[in-house]
């Protein structure tokens, strides 16, 4: 049985976009950081699409390279063949937007990490696991790397598995070219020509650009050009003609390309050609996989192109399926696609496991982000403040131990060593926003005005923000703290940022069953989409069942709830718990002063040390764990 249904090689490598669209490179100033390489975006591409997708590549043993490794993981892609090579350096490329037309990069690729792939990292039993294996051009330009192609490719072969080729032609990657000539598509070359033509039989489907074709087939005449590569290979030829869509041809190849079998492309606005070729190969593969006719496949191809070239980035412009299923179901209502409100929802939304790993289909989060309670706490100083989340810190990595499914609340003001420290260590990890204990809501002064601060956060920080707030709050106030939370979850989203919203109703007016789905409607009508609600205990099914039918009704993709704790004791934590626990969207608790409040109050006096400490905190903590997951096994 195949447990893979494609296998790319070749290049692997971290992209650098420029984030000032409409400059020169020579003048950007910021950057924002991606995985690239066409197999490595192909893969990513298929993966979010539902395909079981691989890469065999190499990348250096160092701090991109690792960033590589894991952000395939994330995006669930395996990395059973990415080798580290321990001489090289992990490949780098810079890019900029300049318009419509021009795309400058820089290929940073002397003696880099891919193009020292051999044949020794091609493993025959991993080949004998998939479906397909796809090939790009580069990695023919070199006789090592070329010779790793070819094994991968003769294996695959005996294996039973389909072989694709994308020409991927890169003038300055065949040494045809200069550096300075990295956005250059096509430079007539007969040796390029020449070794492309040798491999071309090996393939059973070959797509490129009608300047790739030229360069494959030898002339400019495009129709030549691919009657040349059908005179040494039966594959399905599939031409990329821009704006024009593309076509398949899988025999004779007609007098004219509109002659191919083509599938509906887009009115989309070009916003970023870089990486389009790649996301369209992952739709072309979905369908090619999935047996779907050419028409069919070509507009699966067609619209994940139409994706790519209407965002920034490669790979993080590339659709989930559930995204690829809805533009096509319900069609363009605008060309510039990142500005479609409804398209980006679940675009975030179905992809974000690339941008925040690890599994939080439970959450139990040890919160310890409170400021003002250890403020009033006696023996508090800024000083013990912080070494005192540090200790929460280590009870929380206790209890964790390496697992998935426990994370901490921590601020920046006190806890910032904690925060700071808590990374890579695998916990989820939010961070409040808000000044505490405002209403209406402020936020904290760092933040700036209009949110910027946000913009200096880790990545896998998730911007947490509690608002105390209610049906019966009066117009203005209502107004008021929308208003913040609403700039504080656009600020959020421009950082690629997770959001959790906190609401608590019952420190403001009286509550019913009807309070917190009403509260929630409020801010997704506000068009505010949190990825993960903290709301206080309901002691009712049917509050905890409007609740969850207010935020199902409008996102049906979000990550969950959390039940916060209300420095509540145990006993009444565990009875909260019976109830919410019987609701799958109901991840699991974010709880604190029920874990620290005792021994903080007794560590700040001088009444406990530092091991007593931690080891009380976590004996709590893990009990509100087994408390937890008790009830949810209960609730199954």
């Amino acid at each position: 049985m195949k447990t893979l249904d494609l296998i790319t090689l070749g290049r692997s490598s971290v992209d650098l976009y420029g984030q000032q669209v409409g400059g020169r490179l020579e003048d950007m100033g910021s950057f924002a950081k991606y995985i690239g390489g066409s197999p490595t975006n192909i893969a990513c591409g298929t993966a979010r699409l539902g395909l079981r997708a691989a890469v065999i590549t190499r990348v250096g043993d160092e701090h991109m390279g690792r960033f590589i490794r894991e952000q395939l993981a994330r995006e669930g892609v395996d990395t059973r063949g990415v080798a580290t090579d321990p001489e090289r350096l992990t490949a780098l490329v810079l890019l900029g937007i300049r318009d419509e037309d021009s795309f400058p990069l820089i290929f940073y690729r002397e003696n880099c990490a891919d193009m020292a792939l051999s044949e020794a990292d091609i493993d025959e039993s991993f080949i004998a696991e998939a479906r397909s294996v796809l090939a790009t051009g580069t990695h023919l330009s070199h006789p090592r790397t070329e010779a790793a192609v070819l094994k991968a490719l003769a294996l695959a072969r005996r294996h039973g598995a389909r072989t694709a080729l994308d020409i991927d032609y890169r003038p300055n990657l065949w040494g045809v070219a200069g550096h300075g000539a990295g956005e250059s598509r096509f430079v007539e070359s007969a040796s390029v020509t020449a070794k492309l033509q040798s491999t071309l039989h090996l393939f059973d489907l070959i797509v490129g650009t009608e300047e790739e074709f030229h360069i494959a087939g030898g002339t400019t005449d495009t129709i030549a050009a691919l009657r040349a590569v059908r005179a040494v290979s039966t594959a399905t030829l599939v031409c990329k003609r821009g704006a024009a869509g593309a076509v398949a041809f899988e025999g004779a190849i007609p007098d004219s390309l509109d002659e191919g079998q083509a599938g509906p492309g887009f009115p989309i606005e070009v916003f970023n050609v870089l990486g389009a070729g790649d996301g369209f190969f992952s739709g072309l593969m979905k369908g090619w996989l999935d047996g779907e006719d050419w028409p069919r496949t070509l507009e699966y191809a067609n619209a994940c192109g139409a994706f790519a070239v209407s965002r920034h980035g490669c790979t993080p412009a590339y659709p989930s399926l559930a995204e690829l299923e809805f533009f096509l179901r319900r069609g363009v209502l605008r060309p510039d696609l990142r500005n479609d409100a409804e398209l980006e929802q679940i675009h975030w939304s179905t992809n974000r496991q690339g941008r925040m790993g690890g599994d939080w289909s439970t959450m139990r989060v040890f919160a310890f982000d409170h400021r003002a309670q250890l403020e009033e706490m006696e023996g508090y100083t800024p000083a013990k403040g912080g070494a005192f989340k540090e200790l929460c810190l280590q009870a929380a990595l206790k209890v964790a131990d390496g697992r998935p499914g426990h994370g901490i609340l921590c601020d920046d003001r006190i806890g910032r060593r904690a925060l700071h420290a808590a990374s890579g260590t695998g916990l989820w990890i939010g961070r409040p926003c808000e000044w505490p204990g405002s209403r209406p809501l402020q936020l904290e002064p760092d933040l700036g005005p209009d949110c910027g601060g946000l913009s200096e956060w880790a990545r896998e920080q998730v911007v947490k923000v509690l608002c105390f707030c209610h049906p019966d709050d009066d117009a203005e106030t209502r107004a008021a703290q929308e208003a913040t939370v609403k700039r504080l979850f656009t600020a959020a989203r421009r950082n690629g940022l997770e959001f959790l919203l906190e609401i608590i109703p019952s420190k403001v007016g009286p509550v019913d069953e009807q309070t917190t789905a009403t509260l929630i409607r409020q801010f997704y009508a506000i068009g505010v989409y949190p990825d993960w609600w903290k709301l206080e205990p309901m002691q009712s099914r049917a509050a905890w069942a409007n609740a969850i039918a207010a935020i199902e009704e409008h996102d049906r993709h979000t990550r969950g709830i959390v039940v916060l704790g209300l420095d509540a004791p145990e006993a009444e934590l565990a009875a909260s718990f019976q109830v919410a626990a019987g609701f799958p969207l109901v991840k699991g608790f974010a709880v604190g002063r029920t874990i620290f409040g005792e021994v903080a109050r007794d560590w700040l006096k001088g009444d406990m040390d530092d091991a007593a400490a931690v080891e009380e905190m976590a004996e709590r903590y893990q009990n509100l764990c087994k408390i937890w997951d008790e009830a949810r096994e209960k609730a199954r």
